[in-house]
């Protein structure tokens, strides 16, 4: 593949996670940009081949300390893309301090001011990782939560971007206040609303549970495991996040003045969990009876959920011209098995 032919400093936020390593893998492969990228504590990146010249800083997003060594080494970006959060529902009730000081960027909106002449696009997304530890299966054996963009009050279906925000949890209320302060604060940006990111390994390989490939490999086990029927969410996968990305890059950083987008990036299917087992359980050939199908509330999760977050994502691929993998696609795509005849 010959690399598009646009230029610029592209720092990636929370490089090191899930999605930031895909976005790193594909720009570093696919564009002429000079890449960075920030992280906290894993600094993993750098120890593939393809990501050897992408520079790597330590910063701290709760006091902003690490942005003045990137402002010295690179100067200003064309375009910085946000994947850092505390992305655990969870973690995010036990101590909402410290997901505000994370999730709300106000560290790096301060940063990006510092740029008198400069006003690189801003790319926002709800999550770093496609799916927590929380994915795992508790002493009980329930799936037991998600870090969908839990902005929705999950009481209909298909929500568009223009309807009212009302989260239900503290990790939905940061990704709230996180908007309205890039609202406020910034005027070139892009806020992408993530459902459950899924996909494969990327190019280094993270540590925490990925929704498909803990699915399979429960199935595959020959475990009978308790899945929801009444949650809703729209999976996408990990490709087309970073398709749309590129393609906001490309676009806005080559057309100049500013953007002000808000944009649901879903998958076409609405799902509930159990769904999405059976997906993994057609395309493998396991056992359908290894699902058990069970009611959320019948799950003391420590954390409000909400039922139904399903998204329309119209306006994204209308925007683009793109149309979103399926989630039965994506499984075989992730699981690397080919697509039926």
């Amino acid at each position: 593949m010959s690399k598009l032919e646009i230029e610029g400093v592209v720092l990636v936020v929370g490089g090191s996670g899930y999605l930031g390593l895909h976005l790193l893998h594909y720009l570093a492969t696919s564009t002429k940009f000079r890449l960075a990228y920030t992280f906290n504590k894993n600094d993993a990146p750098r120890s593939h081949p393809s990501l050897q010249d992408v520079q790597g800083f330590h910063v701290d997003l709760r006091t902003g300390v690490g942005w003045d060594q990137i402002s010295k080494t690179l100067g200003p970006p064309a375009a910085v893309v946000n994947c850092a959060a505390i992305s655990v529902p969870r973690e995010c009730e036990e101590n909402p301090e410290q997901a505000s000081e994370v999730n709300v960027p106000r560290s790096l909106i301060q940063w990006l001011k510092s740029f008198a002449h400069n006003k690189p696009l801003l790319v926002h997304l709800s999550t770093d990782q496609d799916l927590p530890s929380e994915w795992a299966i508790d002493q009980t054996q329930k799936l037991i939560t998600d870090c969908v963009h839990s902005v929705y009050e999950g009481t209909k279906s298909f929500y568009k971007e223009d309807e009212e925000t009302k989260p239900v949890n503290v990790y939905g209320k940061s990704k709230v206040e996180a908007e309205k302060h890039i609202r406020a604060h910034w005027q070139n940006f892009a806020v992408l609303r993530s459902s459950i990111i899924y996909g494969p390994q990327p190019v280094v390989p993270v540590q925490k549970s990925l929704p498909v490939q803990w699915m399979d490999t429960t199935l595959a086990a020959g475990k009978k495991v308790d899945f929801f029927t009444d949650e809703f969410r729209c999976p996408v996968f990990v490709r087309d996040v970073v398709k749309v990305v590129l393609l906001l890059i490309a676009n806005l950083t080559a057309e100049g003045g500013f953007a002000q987008l808000v944009l649901n990036v879903g998958g076409p299917d609405r799902l509930s969990r159990a769904e999405m087992a059976e997906v993994v359980a057609e395309v493998k050939g396991y056992e359908a009876s290894l699902i058990n199908h069970v009611k959320a509330s019948t799950v003391d999760r420590g954390v409000k959920s909400p039922p139904d977050i399903s998204m329309d994502v119209s306006r994204l691929e209308t925007f683009f011209g793109i149309t979103m993998t399926k989630f039965a696609d994506g499984v075989r795509q992730t699981l690397s098995l080919p697509h039926p005849a």
